[in-house]
């Protein structure tokens, strides 16, 4: 976050921000009452906030696992060539894979870092397959199997401390 944007915000935007990243269901109502302040206040205040672009949307926390889908997989991609046009081609097939939940460009020995949930380990194969192995200018895939999630958070309870 820029500094004269984290500067702007008050004890209460970071108590809003808070309360919605952990409910973002939460009624005004209910809100102002964690916050101690009218619903009108916490409405205006949650306006603000979405037109600043401190908050981005809504989302639903999906449980992967009764969808089936549960195997995650972190696969690190590096690249056969760093041009800015290879670059803005891998990425834009990477938007069309549809098994691809995450993806990131990242430094360090490889490229990107990239999530992918899969059924079995044979649903992997076939994603690696279609779809990982046909994306343009990989140079190398590692594959590494989630055993088990320790810690999941949309963010660091760091972001809401001044």
């Amino acid at each position: 976050m820029e500094e004269s944007v984290k500067l702007a915000l008050d004890p209460i935007d970071y108590r809003i921000l808070q309360a919605l990243d952990a409910d973002g269901r939460i009624s005004d109502v209910a809100l102002g009452e964690r916050v101690h302040l009218s619903s009108t206040a916490v409405a205006r205040r949650r306006k603000i906030l979405e037109e600043r672009g401190l908050i981005s949307g809504y989302t639903a926390g999906i449980d992967l696992l009764q969808l089936g889908l549960g195997i995650s997989v972190m696969v690190m991609i590096e690249l056969a060539s760093q041009a800015e046009d290879k670059l803005v081609e891998f990425e834009e097939a990477v938007q069309r894979c549809p098994s691809m939940s995450y993806c990131s460009f990242i430094s360090g020995d490889v490229d990107f870092l990239m999530i992918i949930h899969v059924r079995s380990f044979e649903d992997y194969d076939r994603v690696y397959r279609q779809e990982l192995s046909n994306l343009p200018h990989v140079a190398k895939i590692r594959s590494s199997f989630v055993m088990r999630t320790v810690a999941q958070r949309q963010s660091p309870p760091a972001a809401f401390q001044k």
